[in-house]
């Protein structure tokens, strides 16, 4: 029986009690810090969010340390860090082309599970999503589809590994691998916003219970 858990912790104490090579892969979203993908400092100024009609609550956008990656490579054996290009990281890339405008035109991760460019194409533009009959509900600033974690774990994970997220936002990688039975651990060290993703992954739980039965 897999299990998804995720826990109101910070992430660099949670590491610190890990063993080297807990986790078979950690696909991560920190924060990009002052110079990110939009723009914009401390996600401060909400008239330059791309949907006005959500009021997100404030969140610290500040960049992890580099003892942060030390860790983060030290407990996984297989890594995807979103925003890599950022924090100086080599490896493989993964392209979003997410077909955005105000947050950019995509996203890149920097990754150690290939060494070429891979491109993942699936609209994400504010109100406008790939999938608009099955629309998710955005809970965090910086949300990701769950379809592009579907992808991830399908393409870049084998059945049986554990997986990591250290900061969960707004768990699209838990529910990700909860409907593709991975074992998964996730930390989100902002209570408000964890408490969002818990309730988003239960409610998801329970649809997806509802129609298996």
């Amino acid at each position: 029986m897999t299990m998804v858990q995720v826990y109101n912790e910070d992430c660099m104490a949670a590491m610190a009690k890990m063993e080297d090579n807990t986790f078979d892969l950690a696909i991560v979203d920190p924060p990009y810090g002052n110079i990110d993908a939009i723009g914009l400092s401390d996600c401060v100024n909400k008239n330059k969010q791309a949907t006005k009609r959500t009021q997100y609550k404030q969140f610290e956008n500040i960049a992890p340390s580099k003892q942060y990656f030390q860790e983060l490579f030290r407990v996984s054996k297989k890594w995807i860090v979103w925003g890599g290009n950022f924090f100086g990281i080599s490896g493989g890339v993964i392209a979003w082309n997410k077909h955005g405008t105000a947050f950019g035109e995509g996203e890149i991760a920097i990754c150690n599970t290939h060494k070429s460019v891979r491109f993942f194409d699936y609209t994400w533009n504010g109100m406008i999503q790939e999938n608009m009959k099955y629309k998710e509900q955005r809970i965090h600033p910086t949300q990701k589809p769950v379809a592009l974690y579907k992808w991830l774990l399908s393409k870049y994970a084998k059945k049986g590994w554990v997986i990591l997220d250290t900061h969960l936002g707004s768990g699209s990688s838990a529910i990700a691998a909860h409907e593709l039975g991975f074992n998964f651990v996730g930390y989100k060290l902002d209570t408000d916003y964890y408490n969002d993703a818990l309730k988003r992954l239960h409610r998801h739980q329970r649809q997806l219970r509802l129609f298996v039965d």
